[in-house]
């Protein structure tokens, strides 16, 4: 058995879809349905429908303040650690309900990963911030395949060549681009199907940036991708779908190109054109 093998093995939500892998994979990896999110009593998102296609970039742009990343964390349910928060509608990964009570909510953020708006790497060494999910999760059995899983992640980053013979120095060391980079390592080495990225390059030069964003056409090919933008420019260049919202409404979503150079709705013009923002 392959080490790949023995991570599909042990990749955690088997249990709760055992035969998904058996049965033809639809174009719709995420699927939201009337997904509203409250507050208290205050509506904060209304009634989201949007399918995100497996394999591919989303991009989620809109104003300051339009519920973008409150959608995307409904994805992964961050939004159950804010006390007064409340989800309706649904979400269906693969074939799963994520709200469903049967969901473990831990074992659901190693299937769908997250990297934050600013690298938050642990207090830990470079190796120890890609081998924590991995070991909770009990991903591997040896630590000869925990090391290759961390080195397999950092590769898939790009940043096994710069920290190779650093590994054991603390990840907070890195510069700005590179603590993303690892935050990225750390979220992919579980071997998530999905990943979210809530404005990954907002804190980082256009240098760093473009890295991330090379980065990002590259982890497509292996994982599912949506991505908090608030430039319209990195969502032009990135993704192959666009999600327009405003004022907690999804507004208009479609291919990339479309939504850029042929907007159905007014709004949406009136965004990209600079005249709402």
């Amino acid at each position: 058995m392959t080490l790949a093998d023995q991570q599909l093995r042990y990749r955690p939500m088997d249990a709760v879809a055992p035969a998904l892998a058996e049965r033809p994979q639809a174009a719709e990896k995420v699927r939201a349905r009337d997904v509203s999110v409250f507050y208290g009593e205050k509506q904060a998102l209304f009634g989201v429908d949007l399918d995100i296609p497996r394999n591919k970039v989303t991009a989620l742009i809109g104003p300051s303040g339009c519920c973008k990343s409150t959608f995307l964390r409904c994805i992964n349910r961050m939004n159950d650690t804010i006390p007064t928060a409340r989800v309706t509608g649904s979400i269906i990964l693969d074939d799963v309900d994520i709200y469903s009570p049967a969901i473990d909510v831990v074992e659901l953020r190693a299937r769908v990963g997250m990297v934050f708006q600013k690298p938050n790497p642990f207090p830990k060494s470079i190796f120890e911030n890609v081998a924590y999910g991995p070991r909770i999760h009990g991903m591997t059995r040896s630590k000869p395949e925990l090391e290759q899983l961390v080195q397999g992640s950092l590769r898939r980053a790009g940043l096994w060549n710069e920290v190779k013979d650093r590994l054991h120095e603390p990840g907070t060391g890195l510069s700005g681009g590179q603590q993303q980079r690892l935050c990225i390592a750390r979220a992919i080495a579980t071997r998530p199907e999905v990943l979210l990225m809530d404005e990954p390059c907002s804190a980082l030069d256009p240098i760093a940036t473009a890295v991330i964003e090379e980065l990002i056409d590259e982890l497509r090919q292996n994982f599912t991708i949506v991505i908090v933008t608030h430039s319209m420019q990195q969502a032009a260049r990135v993704s192959q779908q666009t999600a327009f919202f405003h004022l907690g409404k999804l507004i208009e979503h479609g291919e990339t190109p479309d939504i850029f150079s042929n907007p159905r709705e007014k709004q949406t013009e009136d965004y990209i054109t600079g005249k709402i923002g």
